[in-house]
């Protein structure tokens, strides 16, 4: 049951289509049937007034869809330096997360602040490039600072093809496929994989082998294939990108222009396929009030002792006893879990 949650957060500076991105996994995955605008006020996680006023969001809101057998439960964080707090509360207890950068305004000053806040709290992340369609898109640049201000590897799974006003869709550099939509589906559900387009082609092969590369950190099997000159499978290839993100040791770059219903389906695949259940993340340190002392706490079943539940001297009735929950039931005996 646990292998198939994902507990993850929507990170970002502020504008960068963080809520229109959780709008359209709402939307993708079946959980709304009309998408929401943040210009208009009626996205599903700035529902405080004052959110849709301003149109930032000020409050971080939990939403869950399903993805396949996958149940994701994802939290929209504020964006705004003054809310950074909200952030930090957050990936406190997120399993994952999902940095989105402006490929317009690349890693912005309040990027780097929530990066380095997953960095301390060691948050599992991908990295999605949005807003690919608006003049002026430079995704290259974007990974470049990515690079240099985070100071990450980035694994680049997909690929714009053209940018600004030429852009035309996605090149998936695990299938080494192009991603073509659906014209005529107004619903922009429907996409298949079709062979890279001739203009493309020679930068696609040049990726794929960064993205090998990158994915070598995670998997010492691959990394002997890509040195031998082999064909890597592309079940190898998702496996050492799973690995090496669960470790930190590289980040998986999508891209993408949310608003348009460009790259969210291939995220939501990603979050399925590279980040941590919570049974894959170690345990989390607790402070008890009770004992006065720090321990950790790892996922799983709560396992509840019967031992902890004994007869009080003071009891009016034989019956009744104080229970792990810390209450008094006629109905506890000391064999009996509460």
């Amino acid at each position: 049951m646990l292998e198939n949650l994902r507990n993850i957060g929507i990170i970002a500076h502020v504008d960068a289509g963080k809520t229109t991105t959780t709008e359209r996994i709402l939307y993708f995955s079946g959980s709304k049937h009309k998408v929401g605008d943040v210009d208009e006020g009626n996205t599903t996680t700035d529902f405080d007034p004052l959110e849709k006023q301003k149109g930032i969001t000020i409050n971080s809101a939990a939403v869950t869809v399903e993805w396949g057998d996958t149940r994701i439960t994802l939290i929209d964080t504020p964006g705004h330096v003054d809310f950074t707090a909200e952030v930090e509360r957050s990936l406190r207890v997120l399993d994952g997360a999902v940095g989105v950068f402006c490929a317009v305004g690349g890693v912005e000053v309040q990027s780097e602040t929530v990066w380095h806040q997953a960095n301390k709290h060691n948050v599992p992340r991908l990295a999605f490039v949005n807003k690919l369609d608006r003049t002026g898109a430079d995704f290259f640049g974007c990974i470049q600072q990515m690079q240099e201000k985070l100071a990450i590897i980035p694994a680049i799974c997909t690929l714009p093809a053209g940018q600004g006003g030429e852009f035309t869709g996605l090149i998936d550099l695990i299938r080494m496929k192009f991603v073509l939509k659906d014209k005529n589906d107004k619903t922009h559900v429907r996409y298949e994989l079709v062979d890279i387009p001739a203009a493309y082609r020679a930068q696609a092969e040049e990726y794929r082998l960064h993205l090998l590369e990158a994915a070598s950190h995670g998997d010492d099997e691959l990394l002997e294939l890509v040195l031998e000159g082999q064909p890597v499978p592309e079940e190898l290839l998702i496996k050492a990108l799973r690995a090496g993100t669960l470790s930190n040791k590289l980040t998986p770059v999508f891209c993408g222009s949310a608003k348009n219903f460009h790259g969210v389906q291939l995220l939501l695949d990603a979050v399925v396929d590279f980040l941590p259940s919570p049974a894959e993340r170690p345990p989390v340190r607790v402070w008890s009030p009770r004992a006065r002392r720090r321990s950790r706490s790892s996922a799983g079943p709560i396992r509840r002792n019967p031992s902890r539940a004994w007869r009080s001297r003071r009891s009016p009735s034989p019956r009744a006893t104080w229970c792990s929950c810390a209450s008094t039931r006629a109905s506890c005996t000391p064999r009996t879990r509460c």
